[in-house]
């Protein structure tokens, strides 16, 4: 059986491969990459972690069923809007107020990770 939670990490991280693809393509037309800082984050942790702990999800339902897999979700899906967010506001905008957003978003998209990896340890089996 398919994981719900799995299949909706998978969809949300292919709406950030999308944004960070633009988000590219914008940069590199007009030449201003102010925003480097926050491409990058878009595709490594809003497109490329969330689509492999999606997949992961997916194939391996004993972790997708566990109570962590939710917490990593909403965790990982609060904490990561924020940083973005707050990078943008800092590196393409310079203000400095955002970086305590970021730091607040980094702390929480961690902390995703971190419950993640604690799943992985407790119900990933071997076949």
């Amino acid at each position: 059986m398919k994981s719900r939670l799995g299949v909706t990490l998978v969809k949300i991280a292919s709406i950030y491969m999308l944004i960070g693809l633009v988000a590219g393509l914008i940069m590199g037309l007009s030449g201003n990459h102010a925003l480097a800082t926050v491409h990058s984050h878009i595709g490594l942790l809003g497109w490329t972690t969330m689509v492999i702990t999606g997949l992961v999800y997916i194939a391996k339902p004993r972790c997708a069923d566990s109570k962590l897999s939710s917490l990593y979700f909403w965790l990982h899906n609060i904490g990561l809007p924020i940083m973005i967010f707050s990078l943008a506001l800092y590196y393409g905008y310079g203000n400095a107020q955002a970086e305590k957003g970021v730091g607040i978003g980094s702390i929480i998209v961690l902390l995703s990770l971190f419950v993640f990896t604690i799943n992985i340890f407790r119900n990933l089996e071997s076949d």
